[in-house]
């Protein structure tokens, strides 16, 4: 195992692209993942001359609950060859990276999982959903806020609205548990539009949406056509939408609600509350569905702790059961609330016994300690100090992953 150098980056992302699938891409979008990719930061695991496995970091900002931006590691590009199976590969990765992640003093590592049961048992939650849908806009109509009408919408090249839109996702970034604050480059991903991954699709559009000189939210796009005997029945295929506001958010939803020869509009991987869901006229023609997303491991408990804000005032000890980062099992003592918290370790005793993969489901305030503990995941060992936590840890809003990586 060794850190990746630049001249193994081919041969290393082959072995990553052949891992899942390795289904052709274009030469745009390896471009792309090649200029994102952090040498220092990722590793990889050779037998001879040929490489059997891969990860990797990115260098990220999280937001958390109060709105501050922590330190994350976004782990990526995880892959052991089926050659290599069964012989530790992963375990000795994942246990590289979480040791180099807390000597980068990150307080974080977040990921999406490919398979759902295999980051478990090195400490990461599910801290996070998305919702995804499907809306029959024959059937569903929309009743959209005041001052809805006064907002004016434009198609904009894609390429061309970049920089405004980019400027519109930062200031939502602190909004939002989850939402990640982009480095440069990462803008790049939002308008990627490979010709040879549309299934069908047009070509990426843009819409923003204005009032007066203002951009106040941006939608994009794709149409996948598509006719039968009655007529047609093409669909919308959303990739991104940001909006300030209830009127352009609602422009934004009405606009694509009302496209030519399409009755069908397909959201993936949007937040779990959007408001949308309570403009419909028929949510059960929606087709929601819910889906796991970010997956949060404290890498530093008392670090990660004291980072976030809590909802109301709390003072809780936790027993940290943590098998794989020792250094983070033990007694800690939280105190907080909206303004900051502190997070020390302790010798007095327990109130709440749980893992660290808990307080990673817990951390962005999109999961309750009370449910954890319905499941028998969250142990509470003084009276009343169960209900004060999850309250506290909660969130005003859900947190949402806004993009892979």
């Amino acid at each position: 195992m060794r850190v990746l150098r630049k001249p193994d980056w081919e041969t290393w992302y082959g072995t990553l692209n052949r891992a899942f699938g390795g289904a052709l891409e274009s030469s745009k979008e390896r471009e792309l993942w090649e200029a994102l990719t952090e040498h220092d930061r990722s590793i990889g695991v050779w037998d001879g001359d040929t490489c059997v496995g891969t990860a990797g970091a990115f260098t990220f900002r999280v937001t958390v609950p109060g709105g501050a931006s922590v330190p994350a590691a976004g782990v990526t590009m995880v892959s052991v060859a089926a050659t290599h199976r069964r012989r530790g590969l992963l375990r000795t990765m994942m246990r590289r990276q979480l040791d180099d992640v807390r000597s980068w003093g990150e307080p974080l590592a977040v990921l999406t999982a490919s398979e759902p049961e295999i980051y478990g048992r090195f400490g990461y939650g599910t801290a996070t959903h998305q919702l995804n849908a499907e809306v029959d806009t024959t059937r569903v109509r929309l009743s959209v806020p005041p001052g809805t009408d006064d907002v004016r919408l434009r198609y904009a090249a894609p390429a061309d609205a970049l920089d405004v839109c980019e400027a519109l996702y930062a200031r939502r970034v602190p909004e939002r548990p989850g939402m990640l604050a982009r480095r440069p480059g990462w803008e790049r991903l939002g308008v990627l539009d490979p010709g040879n991954d549309r299934d069908g699709q047009s070509p990426l559009q843009c819409v923003l949406a204005e009032r007066g000189a203002d951009v106040v939210g941006y939608v994009r796009f794709r149409i996948k056509p598509e006719w039968d005997r009655s007529g047609p029945r093409g669909a919308v295929h959303v990739s991104a939408l940001e909006a300030l506001d209830p009127a352009a958010h609602a422009a934004l939803w009405r606009f694509l609600f009302g496209i030519d020869l399409t009755s069908t509009v397909v959201a993936p991987a949007r937040p779990v509350d959007e408001p949308w869901l309570h403009l419909v006229s028929d949510i059960r023609r929606c087709s929601v569905q819910i889906k796991d997303a970010l997956y949060v491991r404290l890498v530093d408990v008392g670090a990660a702790l004291e980072a976030r804000t809590y909802q109301t005032p709390l003072d809780v000890v936790f027993e940290v059961d943590d098998a794989f980062c020792t250094w983070n099992a033990g007694r800690w003592r939280l105190t907080g609330d909206a303004k900051g918290a502190s997070c020390k370790r302790t010798d007095e005793a327990a109130d709440l016994s749980l893992s660290v993969r808990e307080l990673g489901a817990a951390y962005l305030g999109g999961v309750s300690l009370t449910s954890l503990a319905a499941a028998g995941r969250v142990r509470e060992l003084r009276q009343g100090a169960l209900a004060e936590a999850s309250v506290a840890f909660g969130s005003a809003v859900a947190p949402w992953l806004p993009h892979g990586f």
